[in-house]
């Protein structure tokens, strides 16, 4: 039975996996399933965001190197990844979700290998990039969402969002209307560590795979590997 040690972009990456995504994995054959935050991030002065892929590297290389039986993944958003990240830059001359997606994390894959050498499995390494940010998941299910926020009367109002697109993967990237910032401005103060995780509770893991296919390969992926 695998061990999955998955490094996560803050604290609401960090509950959506202890609160929700351990469970179902583990109940799919994983011995033990732990979220990281890349890079220290409590340590950090600015809650929250990612640092540069060298900085991040250097986290998960230091524990495949050291749980030589682990399987190691990422879970951190397109939105405001820093251009270190490899793929990153290009992918926004790419058109659809699923383009820019696959750049980065293909490109992260292959230079994470490359750096650990030829004797390393590759299949112990499983890039994941939230389109294009974690609260985009949220959308998938509107009527569950406001009343995670406990504010039931948004429901209409995130609908509205919603259905600008085509999915809640779609849910753009510029800085003014990328998903949280959509959400800040019916939610003044939204706390997104506690409010987000009290959300996706309420919405449910299965909800999220059915209307968010990029996210659901990735759970498809690592259940794959579990045995």
């Amino acid at each position: 039975m695998a061990r999955l040690l998955i490094h996560v972009e803050g604290q609401t990456e960090e509950g959506f996996v202890n609160e929700l995504l351990r469970s179902h994995l583990v109940s799919k054959g994983y011995h033990s399933v732990d979220a990281r935050i890349v890079g220290n991030g409590r340590l950090r002065e600015r809650r929250g965001g990612i640092r540069a892929w060298p900085s991040a590297k250097k986290d998960i290389i230091h524990h495949l190197r050291e749980d030589r039986d682990c399987i190691a993944t990422t879970m951190v958003d397109y939105y405001g990844l820093p251009l270190t990240w490899p793929g990153r830059a290009r992918s926004k001359s790419l058109g659809t979700i699923k383009e820019k997606a696959l750049c980065v994390q293909d490109a992260v894959r292959d230079d994470l290998v490359k750096e650990m050498g030829n004797s390393f499995d590759s299949d112990r390494f499983v890039p994941f990039i939230v389109m294009h940010e974690f609260e985009g998941l949220l959308f998938s299910d509107c009527a569950a969402f406001s009343r995670g926020l406990g504010r039931p009367d948004l429901e209409v109002s995130l609908r509205k969002i919603r259905d600008h697109f085509a999915t809640p993967e779609e849910i753009n990237d510029p800085p003014a209307t990328a998903p949280s910032k959509r959400i800040e401005a019916l939610v003044p103060g939204y706390q997104k560590p506690f409010l987000g995780v009290l959300a996706v509770l309420e919405i449910g893991l299965a909800r999220i795979r059915k209307e968010c296919s990029h996210f659901n390969g990735w759970p498809e992926l690592l259940e794959s590997r579990a045995g």
